[in-house]
């Protein structure tokens, strides 16, 4: 009786809990712009207050509620009137979003909690590298703390990520060692150190089969977006996989086991 009470409570309780999970989000991926134009300048992204990237004034608290603040402003910074950035609203949005997709997916637990932590480092770094051509190490390192932790969990047991220690290990060194091999044949013309790095942080994030998912939908995506955008925008061929590994990542950390048990199923009839 007690527990069908509390079923039916949580379950009118249920849209006030996605809104709640949905405005958190968004006031973290505030805080992630802030990494986003911070870190690849070296800027400290604790220390420095939040100021107007053009003019250099000091923002109110006004002006930093995300997503209301901008669209407040109507997109322009209240001192200079300079444009801001869409990007704002946009990570801010987005952010949000996935955080209520990792609610919806994961439930509340402490796996939802780790796998919206591994999407504000996946937004972060999909942005940086689109930018820069470069994956910052301290991300990498934060997806393999962030991975670290949820093995642990597995193994002791509080959630059920991994099959066994054995997909913790090879989650990493399998998939990252293919492509350290690709990065010293190619002299690094086909893909980048952080690009190993990632795939190595990742993989004590996912294990072993879900890394391989992540790397196949991050191929898959990359040839058919990159190759589309050459054709749009006549882009080089130069990409940054940052992006699309990302991509894959997040898609296999949500959905990896019942992608690997359709293909498994698929090809074995």
């Amino acid at each position: 009786m007690l527990k069908e009470t509390a079923e039916l409570l949580m379950a009118d309780a249920k849209p006030f809990v996605y809104i709640f999970v949905f405005l958190y989000g968004i006031v973290f991926g505030s805080f992630l712009n802030v990494c986003i134009y911070r870190i690849p300048k070296g800027e400290s992204i604790v220390k420095v207050n939040s100021h107007c990237m053009t003019c250099g004034k000091k923002l109110h608290w006004y002006e930093l509620v995300p997503l209301f603040s901008w669209v407040f402003l109507r997109g322009r910074c209240h001192g200079c009137r300079s444009k801001i950035s869409a990007q704002y609203p946009l990570i801010e949005g987005a952010t949000g979003l996935l955080f209520v997709l990792c609610l919806a997916v994961k439930g509340l637990s402490v796996d939802m909690v780790l796998c919206q932590a591994l999407m504000c480092a996946l937004l972060v770094l999909s942005v940086i590298d689109a930018r820069t051509k470069e994956i910052p190490n301290g991300i990498n390192i934060f997806i393999a703390v962030t991975g670290l932790i949820r093995a642990a969990l597995t193994l002791i047991p509080i959630i059920k990520a991994h099959e066994s220690a054995l997909d913790v290990i090879l989650g990493p060194v399998v998939v990252a060692g293919i492509l350290l091999i690709i990065l010293l044949v190619s002299g690094g013309g086909a893909i980048g150190g952080g690009d190993v790095k990632l795939m190595a942080a990742a993989g004590l994030f996912l294990g072993f089969r879900c890394t391989v998912s992540a790397l196949v939908i991050a191929c898959v995506a990359g040839s058919v977006i990159h190759v589309a955008l050459m054709k749009i925008k006549h882009l080089g061929r130069e990409l940054a996989m940052g992006p699309y590994l990302s991509l894959g990542i997040a898609v296999s950390a949500l959905w990896g086991d019942k992608i690997t048990a359709w293909y498994l199923g698929f090809i074995t009839g």
